[in-house]
């Protein structure tokens, strides 16, 4: 058999073929997103109030793994449709953690033409009322309507274990570093959604300049996400 093997590559060889064998037939042993049951029901659940992509989300997905036994709070700036608010309250649900969330419910704030594509009032189709309906008033849900980071004055002391930054444009992710840096205990998790994403240049220029002089560095991912792990 191995010999007929050899035949065979050395004949594909010579067409300018390269065969490697692979375990076909095989399962592969990584629970992947289309393997986890419990990842796959809370897609379905939260898919039509997301614009983030079914990787993207398994992403977070793993990461509260590990986020929800660290001490501290969760925050997500960028709220939007509230699709992956709905995630991650679905995954904390039986601990004691508080999901804070930060959004205009109206739309992109302004923004810096030099450093951004996005414009002032983008994603505006959405409402506070609407995002509020899909959590069925979970406790320890807190809504936060209005620019970031003014909104989080009235909570200032909280500390935080993961927080999921999706909003986009300069501004606002240099906000959010500024904000949370200091409140993430450690080994806690910032992940920012836009950071690969040429629609976003600024969200990507924010994070480097913020993290350059810190003793974190992004770890990029290709889902366009990126993450920090606070040291």
């Amino acid at each position: 058999m191995k010999i007929l093997k050899n035949i065979l590559k050395k004949i594909l060889f010579s067409f300018g073929l390269d065969v490697r064998l692979t375990n076909f037939g095989r399962k592969n042993p990584i629970n992947l997103s289309e393997e986890n049951s419990t990842f796959l029901k809370l897609y379905e659940k939260v898919k039509r109030n997301t614009l983030l992509s079914k990787d993207r989300l398994f992403i977070i997905f793993q990461i509260l793994q590990n986020c929800r036994l660290i001490d501290g709070e969760m925050a997500e700036i960028g709220v939007y449709k509230g699709g992956v608010g709905v995630l991650i309250s679905e995954i904390i649900k039986n601990t004691p953690k508080a999901l804070h969330l930060f959004d205009t419910f109206e739309g992109m704030p302004e923004v810096n033409k030099n450093k951004d594509l996005h414009n002032k009032g983008d994603f505006s189709d959405t409402s506070l009322k609407d995002v509020k309906a899909l959590f069925d008033n979970k406790m320890n849900i807190y809504f936060h309507k209005g620019i970031f980071p003014e909104t989080a004055v009235p909570i200032k002391k909280k500390k935080y274990s993961f927080v999921h930054v999706d909003v986009d444009i300069y501004q606002s992710v240099i906000d959010s570093c500024e904000y949370f840096y200091d409140r993430l205990n450690k080994g806690a998790v910032m992940l920012f959604d836009d950071y690969g994403f040429l629609s976003c240049p600024g969200a990507k220029e924010a994070v480097d300049g913020f993290f350059k002089e810190k003793k974190e560095s992004p770890i990029y991912l290709e889902t366009g996400q990126a993450f920090i792990i606070k040291q």
